[in-house]
């Protein structure tokens, strides 16, 4: 994917994952996103090479939770 369209696209994935995180864990917008940010996960999310914006917003969240929950950002094998 074009850098242009991987740009257009990242901001919808991080807010739908944003809304789970806050909706999951009562939290607030602004706290939910920067606790995204502060993870492996988000990392490896804004980087096009990873492809992980083929996951969708559900599989993004559950690997938050595992990262969050165990310290350790394990990646599915497809």
């Amino acid at each position: 994917m074009d850098i242009g369209k991987f740009s257009a696209i990242l901001p919808l994935i991080v807010a739908a994952v944003t809304d789970k995180i806050a909706t999951e864990y009562h939290l607030d917008e602004n706290v939910a996103i920067e606790k995204l940010y502060s993870t492996q996960l988000y990392s490896y999310l804004e980087d096009e090479k990873t492809k992980m914006w083929h996951y969708s917003a559900d599989k993004i969240f559950d690997l938050y939770k595992s990262e969050t929950e165990t310290g350790k950002l394990e990646l599915p094998e497809y």
